[in-house]
């Protein structure tokens, strides 16, 4: 696979949000949270246009770099020349996401097998870890409707969200919005690991529930214990494991 590379064709600040979100792929790869070569991570381009990046359709994430993300309208059609195909029935929730949200820079979705196994269960999320307290801060929970085609899911879809960042799909996986890429990464990395957590103690003994008064004032404690950076404290460190890994992301 050659795809030549747009580095000189598109602005620097395009380049750099393709390489992030390249970079968000090869991560979820990395992490195990890929399923094959469906899901996807898409990215707003900053801009009136209402333009997107998104994964190249038959791609696995490991193999995806910078030049070979697609750029889509907000109704999937290519707007870039790729030898690949988008997967239309895949953005249904992103793009609804996407319009439903001006803060939503970046939407990612995964079928992980915890995800899904919480996902499944009438208690949702437990509190039951340090994890699961950042995510209970902000959470939400949409009901299973088939498999995302119907554009007339999409206003329910968006009345479920509100202002949340964490979506549970129910029978189906997680989300997550940021305003950046490395917002939208750590809280998946956050949520997924709430869910293999809640699924390893659930096998074993009673579980001890987290005080709710704990809850309270979570967003400020995540300020404070990142320095008001947030994900951008751990981003550079994540490409630096890449680069270490394989840099081809970046072509």
């Amino acid at each position: 696979m050659h795809i030549p590379s747009l580095k000189e064709v598109v602005s620097a600040e395009e380049w750099q949000l393709r390489c992030d979100l390249a970079a968000c792929y090869r991560l979820v790869a990395a992490y195990g949270w890929s399923d094959l070569i469906f899901t996807h991570v898409s990215a707003r381009i900053p801009g009136p246009e209402h333009q997107f990046l998104i994964n190249p359709y038959g791609l696995m994430f490991d193999e995806i770099t910078a030049s070979s993300l697609i750029k889509i309208d907000q109704d999937c059609n290519k707007l870039s020349d790729s030898p690949y195909a988008v997967n239309p029935a895949g953005f249904t929730i992103h793009s609804c996401i996407h319009q439903g949200r001006d803060d939503a820079g970046c939407v990612l979705h995964t079928h992980t097998r915890a995800g899904v196994a919480v996902s499944a269960q009438k208690c949702g999320v437990l509190p039951i870890s340090q994890q699961s307290t950042f995510v209970l801060g902000s959470l939400a929970y949409h009901d299973y409707e088939g498999v995302a085609l119907r554009d007339d899911e999409k206003p329910r879809l968006q009345a479920d969200l509100g202002s949340a960042n964490y979506l549970m799909l129910r029978n189906h996986g997680l989300l997550t919005i940021g305003k950046t890429i490395p917002e939208a990464f750590l809280a998946m990395y956050t949520f997924e690991n709430t869910c293999r957590i809640q699924i390893d103690a659930q096998a074993g003994g009673e579980l001890t529930m987290v005080n709710p008064q704990i809850l309270d004032g979570i967003a400020n404690v995540m300020k404070v214990a990142t320095g008001g950076q947030g994900a951008a404290l751990a981003w550079p460190s994540l490409l630096r494991k890449l680069d270490r890994m394989d840099p081809s992301y970046k072509s």
